[in-house]
């Protein structure tokens, strides 16, 4: 809960922030975080895809890809191995921001929180798929595909929080 309760509320008060000192229409804020939003289910897919699941074709390429992902899949069930650790976690927020509001100004005081809580919707699906059994409940059919990744095909059903890029993508599995 501490990394999901750190993104929740820096995005909490970055939605303050757009809200009470720009010059956006709540309209224009609510896109923004929208697009935010679909921006993370986006960039989750292709990080999942392309960059967790390395080819391994040289010995530097087979380090980074199992330290990255690799015992992940070796160990599912290990829940320390769930989120990022919040230090790096950290980090990255600033790497992020940074990117963003050098792309977009101050666009990305609304922009990042729809990121950002997009990032904490994976954190909490990937957490309830790998740390509890099959759920009677809406979060069921992420954990089949997230199950389907995992003891199945790990080169299919790469959105974690959504299938809808699999889709995209033509990489969805039953």
């Amino acid at each position: 809960m501490v990394p999901i309760s750190m993104w929740l509320t820096s995005s909490a008060f970055l939605l303050w922030y757009a809200l009470n000192y720009t010059d956006y229409s709540t309209g224009r804020i609510i896109a923004l975080f929208a697009a935010g939003l679909f921006v993370f289910s986006l960039f989750e897919y292709i990080l999942h895809r392309f960059l967790y699941h390395l080819e391994p074709t040289t010995p530097q390429r087979a380090k980074i890809q199992y330290t990255f992902h690799g015992v992940h899949h070796e160990y599912p069930k290990d829940k320390t191995r769930l989120a990022m650790p919040p230090a790096l976690a950290i980090i990255m927020w600033f790497v992020f921001f940074g990117m963003f509001f050098l792309i977009m100004g101050e666009s990305s005081y609304a922009f990042f929180p729809g990121f950002l809580v997009g990032y904490s919707g994976y954190l909490s699906v990937h957490f309830i798929v790998h740390a509890y059994p099959p759920p009677k409940n809406f979060f069921k059919q992420l954990w089949v595909n997230h199950s389907v990744h995992h003891y199945k095909n790990p080169d299919s059903n790469f959105g974690v929080s959504s299938p809808f890029w699999d889709y995209i993508f033509r990489s969805y599995q039953k």
